[in-house]
């Protein structure tokens, strides 16, 4: 047998080995709208305000959060971009109208998705270490 011969039959063989390896491996978008369903802040857990939700909308590459009352209309307070890279969803905030000082800030969030849950995990430009709970709703 050839080299030729050798190296087309190892490079076939890889080529079919990455179609079956993708094949089971899940896509992971963060595309829809979430809604906060609690978490954990500085290890204190809470759970989803009563008062109002909070909702987080995202694209293919942008995010942005909302505070929804009955009887207001939504209130943005934070945008973004997002990039996902393995287990980590970098997002670098682009408004923020509680906390001005996060604009151009990224924060590199460990994330996993589960039964329609995404948890959202990392320490915060402030210093909270947070594990948020989103659910998603669309």
């Amino acid at each position: 047998m050839g080299l030729t011969r050798m190296k087309k039959i190892v490079l076939t063989q890889a080529i079919i080995a990455s179609i079956y390896l993708i094949s089971f491996t899940e896509v992971i978008s963060l595309k829809g709208t979430w809604q906060y369903n609690g978490g954990v802040s500085n290890g204190k857990a809470e759970g989803p305000p009563t008062q109002y939700t909070l909702q987080r909308k995202y694209t293919d590459k942008d995010f942005s959060a909302y505070v929804l009352e009955k009887g207001s209309k939504p209130e943005k307070y934070e945008a973004g971009t997002y990039i996902l890279k393995g287990d980590t969803c970098f997002e670098t905030c682009t408004f923020n109208s509680q906390t001005p000082q996060a604009i151009g800030k990224t924060v590199a969030y460990i994330f996993s998705v589960k039964d329609g849950i995404i948890h959202l995990m990392a320490t915060l430009p402030g210093g909270t270490v947070v594990d948020d709970q989103w659910k998603k709703i669309k």
